[in-house]
């Protein structure tokens, strides 16, 4: 390293940008090292060298908060602003390294040396040059915050270097990586790296689209739903349905929700009310409905019978009702007693078989009697099991 390279400059600590070589932007500048740094470059006609901040919520930037590779720039242009802070268009003109930092009280002074690009494989850097062009098109048609004036730009773009700092410039990644760009001094190397970086961000994009569509197609569903049924209630207004059906439905839903059902009684239920607000009250589904639905609300839900549990009564009804059937009664018994000593309806189910005529529904009657429980009987004949 020769010392004639080594050039003492003004720093400008940048937050939350990386300037590239070739790139020109406007800058605001409020924080008074700042503004002098920018000062002496205008009253020197000096370069400046801009610095990322790793954090970029730091106001007072210390040494270790600044990164190490920075751009050299040229001030084009300088405009004081009513509120004390500066407007300022900077263009960047090469990649810089610190090696050291000066003892400027007023403003931050660093030792920096210019870093030249090396000469790399000609065809491979070609080669990566149209690769990332033709990458960059389709980066730009999934990225919607890119101007499509800025496609046209960087097809004119000639140079590898400038075309790798500008697509870099340009694409929705955090300072780090853009920082790590900058970094890298080789062309084809850099050039590979934003290649990578796009083939990331597209796949991003790509996901990103498709779950914009999906929840596009679910909005267009539902809103069609709800046209297609303000348009059912319009006619249903118009036949005179729409009154006397929307109450019914109303008094219904009101049922519904007033019982205590499982969770999958109520969920079913939901879904019946759902098809029956869209029917028309004539129509012959929305009786099958009706009908199912008041069915359901005529179920006692989580309404249990008081069950008596004096084995005396029990026996007493059995012997009433049924003369013989000794053993038979004797489980029937033997069962009572084990609900009644252990507090619980839960248990085996009791199961009475036999030939037509010989007591079954009886006794089952006399048990209901017997222990307080409403007595229902559902007749099964003829069901059964065609698989």
């Amino acid at each position: 390293m020769s010392n004639s390279n080594v050039l003492t400059l003004p720093v400008l600590p940048l937050r939350d940008i990386v300037v590239f070589p070739g790139m020109v932007v406007p800058l605001f500048v409020g924080r008074e090292k700042s503004v002098k740094a920018l000062e002496s470059v205008v009253r020197d006609n000096n370069r400046i060298l801009l610095v990322s901040q790793k954090n970029g919520s730091q106001d007072i930037p210390n040494k270790e908060d600044l990164y190490r590779v920075g751009t050299l720039a040229t001030v084009l242009q300088l405009l004081r602003l009513p509120d004390g802070t500066v407007k300022v268009l900077v263009e960047g003109v090469s990649r810089a390294k610190v090696l050291g930092f000066g003892d400027n009280e007023e403003f931050y002074e660093v030792q920096t040396e210019q870093m030249d690009e090396p000469v790399g494989d000609a065809v491979e850097t070609e080669a990566m040059f149209r690769t990332v062009v033709s990458k960059f098109e389709e980066y730009v048609k999934l990225n919607k915050k890119i101007q499509p004036e800025t496609l046209g730009a960087v097809s004119k773009i000639t140079s590898p270097s400038v075309l790798a700092d500008t697509v870099a410039a340009h694409m929705s990644i955090d300072i780090p990586a853009k920082q790590q760009i900058l970094e890298i001094i080789g062309v084809a190397e850099r050039l590979e790296h934003v290649y990578s970086l796009m083939e990331s961000e597209i796949g991003v994009l790509n996901t990103e689209k498709r779950i914009r569509g999906r929840v596009k197609r679910q909005m267009e569903k539902t809103q069609r739903e709800y046209y297609l049924n303000e348009q059912l209630k319009a006619i249903q207004k118009e036949l005179g349905e729409l009154d006397e059906g929307r109450d019914e439905t109303s008094e219904m839903e009101e049922k519904i929700k007033g019982l205590k059902l499982s969770k999958e009684a109520r969920e079913k239920c939901e879904s019946e009310l759902k098809k029956l607000r869209t029917m028309s009250a004539m129509s012959a589904e929305a009786s099958v409905i009706r009908n199912y639905l008041e069915w359901m609300a005529s179920i006692p839900w989580k309404k249990p019978n008081k069950v008596k549990r004096d084995l005396v009564v029990a026996e007493k009804v059995l012997d009433d009702d049924h003369s013989g059937l000794e053993k038979v009664k004797e489980r029937i018994l033997e069962y009572l007693a084990v609900q009644a000593r252990t507090k619980s309806v839960k248990g085996p189910i009791l199961c009475l078989v036999g030939p037509p005529g010989v007591g079954k529904t009886s006794l089952a009657r006399s048990i209901a009697k017997a222990t307080g429980r409403n007595y229902i009987k559902i007749a099964l004949g003829g069901v059964r099991d065609e698989a």
